[in-house]
């Protein structure tokens, strides 16, 4: 009893754990740490944060989630879009790697904690759902391609000043020629190994194995003298202290709209996630409890010097092939890490800057979904061209233009659904069966009597739509029209806009001696959208189902029948 009240605040991801899933929690911890690690310090290649604050998303961050958090599957911490957004964002307020860098994302990370705990007490996690997986799959994939790009130079071991994408592309085409031969023999050997093993087995780290065998060569065949290495790592816990900078309404309002773009994709991220493990193994899911898990867990990041973490979708399928079902594993890979910077933070030292860029390289290659593409190009073709139109604007104009689009596009894509819904005019058959036609059919539902369903809520994006659709159809077909009924069986709510327009038709249809009647197929009396009609238009004129309308028209019109366009 007192687990089952615990885990109403805490565990719930962790609860129940029977003694036969121990071992299989502790062997998926240990798989993630060992992918993980080597990982997540590319990230930092990505963020342009030291080294060590990758292992620091991976300990109270980790931690934090997994003993708040209500998903038993999402794996939280550094993520590359997040970390290419950061890097984008503050790359031109401080000096990439310093003190003051990297108080900023600290104070960043801050920012986004605070929102993901306002998005769980507001319970807008459905905000999540308004980034289409169609504009996700774009942008993703321009993150990678972006990745991909700026890894390049640290592969050769030129140095280049912060460019993004293309830009980078043409900075470093003309220092081709002076190019560092170790490191990039060093990157091409450790992409070798990377995808060499990946492609004999998904579950061999190959990450840790390349980035270790570098890590070797550099240190016993005494490469560092020509060769740029992570040099000197601090081990022991962070120091748990507020970002060192300037607290003021200026730099949030700086920081802000980069703080809202990493809030929309960590939730689009993470809820999907989550919510696709869940469904799979019929488990409970309670997204406001997540998304404060989130936020706490983004707190511990920014208290702990280093940036924002977000849900990881294939870390999360890297501990579920590894067999972990709770978060117990994920707090195993917490243990795990804590271990590295108390006691093995010193066998970083030597690795090669090259080997790590070319971990970022496999990071960025494996962000670009070609497969998402292809689906999307063959199921919607619009859809298609809007995906391509972010990866565009990712790659030639940055991460940050790039998820402001995304999140328009998302919210176009949206609109338009409800901008242009397909409306259709009901009949009946001998049997007493309804069927949809079409507008241009001109059907009668009866005589004098034209049914008219809308199929989506009515609001001020397809009001005008509506009042054409409806203006085409009285006059099209007034003669022997008496009785114009709008079908609400498909609308949930009617706005403002929605209403007012309903009310100019009204009055336009009773000049044509027609009256307007409201009705839902669906005989629910007490709906919503029912009751906002009774307001405006009174009760008599909004009947419970179409039935009650031919009942309320064939006193005055005769006995209910065919009408000729529906003979």
């Amino acid at each position: 009893m007192t687990g089952l009240k615990l885990s109403n605040w805490c565990l719930a991801g962790i609860l129940p754990v029977s003694s036969g899933r121990i071992v299989p929690e502790v062997l998926a911890g240990l798989t993630l740490a060992a992918i993980a690690i080597p990982e997540v310090m590319g990230y930092t290649k990505i963020a342009g944060t030291p080294v060590i604050t990758g292992l620091y998303t991976l300990l109270l961050p980790m931690a934090l989630f997994s003993l708040f958090g209500s998903s038993r599957h999402l794996v939280v911490g550094a993520d590359s879009a997040t970390a290419a957004i950061l890097a984008t964002s503050i790359a031109g307020m401080a000096a990439t790697g310093s003190a003051h860098y990297l108080a900023l994302a600290g104070f960043l990370a801050l920012m986004v904690g605070v929102l993901l705990i306002a998005a769980s007490v507001a319970r807008i996690g459905f905000m999540a759902d308004f980034l289409s997986r169609t504009v996700l799959t774009g942008f993703l994939t321009g993150v990678g391609i972006q990745v991909a790009l700026h890894s390049l130079s640290g592969m050769t071991g030129i140095t280049l000043p912060h460019a993004d994408g293309l830009e980078s592309i043409a900075q470093l085409l003309p220092l081709l020629s002076s190019a560092n031969l170790t490191a990039t023999i060093i990157a091409l050997g450790v992409l070798v190994i990377i995808f060499g093993l990946k492609f004999i087995s998904k579950t061999i780290p190959g990450a840790i194995v390349a980035l270790a065998l570098a890590t070797i060569a550099s240190r016993y065949l005494d490469l560092k003298s020509g060769l740029s290495v992570v040099g000197s790592v601090p081990h022991g816990l962070p120091d748990l202290s507020l970002p060192k900078v300037d607290w003021s309404l200026s730099l949030i309002w700086q920081l802000g709209p980069t703080a809202l773009a990493m809030l929309m994709v960590i939730l689009a991220q993470s809820a999907a996630t989550a919510r696709a493990y869940a469904a799979k193994y019929e488990e409970n899911l309670d997204e406001s409890t997540d998304l404060r898990a989130l936020g706490l867990a983004n707190l511990g990041a920014g208290l702990t010097g280093t940036f924002v973490v977000n849900g990881s979708p294939t870390k999360s399928q890297m501990v579920e092939s590894a067999g972990g079902r709770s978060q117990l594993s994920m707090l195993v890979t917490s243990a795990v890490v804590l271990l590295v910077l108390l006691f093995f933070t010193g066998l970083l030292a030597d690795l090669p800057e090259a080997a790590l860029s070319a971990l970022v390289f496999t990071i960025g290659v494996d962000l670009i979904d070609l497969k998402g593409l292809r689906q999307i190009y063959r199921t919607r073709r619009p859809e298609f061209w809007v995906s391509m139109a972010t990866i565009i604007v990712v790659v030639a104009a940055g991460v940050g233009p790039g998820i402001v689009l995304a999140i328009m596009m998302s919210l176009i894509v949206h609109t338009r659904h409800g901008y242009r819904p397909v409306n259709l005019l009901l009949t009946s058959d001998a049997a007493g069966i309804w069927h949809a036609r079409p507008l241009k059919s001109l059907a009668f539902a009866a005589s004098g009597v034209m049914i008219y369903r809308f199929t989506h809520s009515m609001y001020y994006a397809n009001a005008d739509r509506m009042a054409v659709e409806i203006r085409k159809l009285t006059t099209q077909r007034n003669e022997g029209l008496r009785y114009f009924c709008v079908d609400i069986s498909c609308v949930d709510d009617v706005d403002f806009t929605a209403l007012q327009t309903l009310k100019t038709l009204r009055e336009e249809l009773a000049e044509k001696n027609v009256e307007l009647l409201f009705a839902h197929m669906l005989d629910d009396p007490g709906a919503h959208s029912r009751l906002q009609l009774v307001e405006a238009f009174g009760e008599k004129k909004v009947l419970a189902t179409i039935e009650e309308v031919l009942t309320y028209t064939q006193s005055s019109v005769g006995k209910s029948g065919q009408g000729s366009a529906s003979s």
